[in-house]
């Protein structure tokens, strides 16, 4: 065996290790597909959107059954998406009509892709529908775009802007719990665009009330419960799309979620 084989194969053989060890490979970015042991939970139409998701019942909803979020003509690609622009949801009222997955989770892998149609806009991804994930056009501070919320700066420089697909892959560690204390916070982390922007980013409390999500009115949010939650969407009000969204249930025993 020549050198350059000899090099192809030790590089081989350590791609082959690195397969054998590594729970997730990191296919992350705009129109990434499902892989075999993911759900898909909205695939544009209204018969999923339907059976797989339920209005939030918080204490401060107001829409009713069936829900009011409508399908749209994909405005970049062909397809469908969902349009969160609830009646129930004008001027802002968050809590009002947000929906969220009848499923429910503890540690998952999400992707989940969302389009701004106009400047301003606004709605949020809420992991167990307690930790909000921002979506929120024209804010680049530790409210805003891509940031987890009030956690974490902006990763304002990976958005695509308005007008564009933008894609969210996360890894998310449930909170864990011994004797009813909590032990470990819960962790992150994320890919906005494909750019890896989040690293196993702890999570203190849930932010923004009762009316923002589970535990949210739980000792102002900081006395949060290992209730499992589902994946939340927010109304806002505005024009915010989403399509291709899954999930992978996962089982992540040490305090790491970097893929």
């Amino acid at each position: 065996m020549n050198k350059n084989a000899f090099k192809s194969f030790v590089f081989a053989l350590a791609i082959a290790a690195v397969g054998l060890v590594s729970p997730v490979i990191a296919q992350v970015g705009v129109g990434v597909k499902a892989p075999a042991k993911a759900e898909v939970y909205f695939d544009g139409s209204r018969k999923m959107l339907d059976e797989k998701w339920t209005y939030w019942d918080g204490p401060r909803l107001s829409a009713t059954l069936p829900i009011k979020w409508f399908i749209v003509n994909d405005p970049v690609d062909k397809g469908t998406a969902v349009n969160t622009n609830d009646p129930a949801a004008a001027g802002g009222k968050y809590g009002s009509a947000d929906i969220v997955t009848n499923d429910k989770f503890k540690d998952f892998r999400l992707h989940v892709e969302f389009y701004i149609s106009k400047k301003g806009g606004n709605s949020g991804v809420y992991l167990q529908n307690r930790y909000e994930i921002q979506v929120l056009d024209g804010d680049t501070t530790s409210h805003g775009m891509a940031a987890v919320i009030n956690e974490s700066p902006s990763p304002y420089y990976a958005y695509n802007g308005v007008g564009k697909w933008n894609a969210y892959d996360i890894m998310f560690r449930a909170a864990r719990f011994k004797d009813g204390k909590l032990v470990e916070k819960p962790m992150v982390t994320m890919y906005f665009n494909g750019k890896k922007v989040h690293k196993n980013q702890k999570i203190s409390q849930v932010w923004g009330g009762p009316n923002s999500g589970i535990d949210g009115g739980n000792d102002g949010g900081k006395g949060i419960t290992d209730t499992p939650g589902g994946l939340k969407l927010q109304a806002e009000g505005h024009d915010v799309l989403y399509r291709n969204i899954w999930i992978q249930k996962m089982d992540i025993k040490e305090a790491n979620t970097d893929f």
